[in-house]
């Protein structure tokens, strides 16, 4: 018998196989999306309503702003139920078996599911940078504001803490860029060896002499308790403004160009960024993720039904494909620890599983 060592076994079962995986991954979805949607909004709806004035409108903006957020998490999840039942399905009706009799490898059955998969990862991708990321971002802000009128982005970044050796420094807000930024409502606690010294406070803070000058302060000197007027006080020479305008960076509420910006910021600022470098390329691996299911799924498409086996074969699917998001949630943990590099925090995962599948796939079946 000839064998055949094309990718896909013919036109025709490669659209079948696709057109079926797709339609159960939507169906898939959209389930999930609909039901993790209403379990949310029940534990949210009480906070929503509690501000005057908000009622069904609310309610219905603040589905608008979630859903992408659970579309993004849990499509992989989608992709894994969606490749089993598909599996399953073939295999109860001996398709599979038949296909496996007319010469078709296990990777050419996979082939398939594989392809739709990629094209799922790219629309996933697509939809988190132009999508989630601002339903984020905009949710975000609609929560800092207790679900009440969300303030204009005006790019003023607000609660600011910087440290600056031992002395501390805190911002009730920072705005502008460069030689323009400028500190709100700044109040400096000068410490020595960790003992408190002598309390700042300010209305307004700007960039002079290589540092930050505090205009009408006012000096509380904690040992003797007595609080003295200034006309200006310096502090903080060297310290950047991006030290406190990039002060919170949310990898979610970010595109991948945008992230990469603050990182290059930030890094320039001599701040840590590991963790937001982690964050970035998960932006990448989280998508193509999808892809992996197929692969890890792949151990309920073969057998006999028969043997009354496919359900545990099924499980060992599920089991595997639930694995991978452990160790994919812990990998991105410990790199935003900075226990692992960025890199592999967010990839290790990601090969660790695809050699785990394609070893049990050669093992058992080819």
């Amino acid at each position: 018998m000839k064998t055949n060592v094309s990718f896909f076994a013919s036109r025709t079962i490669t659209f079948y196989m696709a057109r079926m995986f797709l339609m159960r991954f939507a169906a898939v979805l959209a389930a999930l999306v609909l039901v993790l949607m209403a379990l949310d909004l029940l534990g949210e709806s009480g906070d929503i309503l509690a501000y005057p004035g908000n009622g069904d409108a609310e309610l219905w903006l603040y589905v608008t702003l979630r859903t992408p957020q659970i579309i993004a998490r849990f499509l992989p999840f989608a992709a894994l139920l969606a490749t089993l039942i598909t599996f399953v399905t073939l295999n109860q009706n001996s398709e599979i078996v038949s296909m496996k009799a007319a010469g078709v490898s296990a990777h050419q059955i996979l082939a398939p599911l594989v392809v739709a998969s990629l094209g799922v990862a790219i629309v996933s991708f697509v939809f988190n940078e132009r999508v989630v990321a601002r339903s984020t971002a905009t949710l975000s802000a609609w929560e800092d504001a207790g679900y009440g009128p969300i303030p204009r982005d005006r790019g003023v970044v607000l609660n600011v803490w910087v440290r600056d050796g031992d002395d501390l420094i805190h911002a009730a807000s920072a705005r502008g860029r460069g030689a323009k930024a400028r500190l709100d409502d700044v109040t400096l606690y000068d410490r020595d060896g960790g003992r408190l010294i002598t309390i700042y406070k300010g209305k307004r803070a700007v960039q002079a002499a290589g540092g930050w000058r505090l205009a009408k302060a006012s000096r509380f000197d904690v040992a003797r308790g007595i609080t003295t007027r200034l006309d200006s006080h310096d502090f903080a020479r060297g310290v950047t403004p991006d030290r406190f305008t990039l002060a919170t960076v949310e990898p979610a509420a970010r595109s991948i160009f945008q992230l990469r910006d603050a990182i290059r910021d930030l890094d320039a600022a001599g701040r840590p960024t590991g963790p937001l470098e982690a964050g970035l390329w998960h932006k990448l691996s989280g998508p193509i993720s999808a892809v992996l299911m197929p692969l890890l799924a792949a151990v309920a498409a073969f057998g006999l039904a028969r043997s009354g086996h496919l359900f545990i074969r099924a499980v060992i699917g599920m089991a595997l494909g639930f694995a991978y998001f452990v160790a994919d949630n812990f990998a991105l943990a410990m790199g935003n620890l900075g226990a692992y590099p960025p890199f592999l925090a967010a990839w290790a995962p990601f090969l660790l599983f695809l050699l785990i599948g394609e070893a049990v796939l050669i093992r058992t079946e080819e």
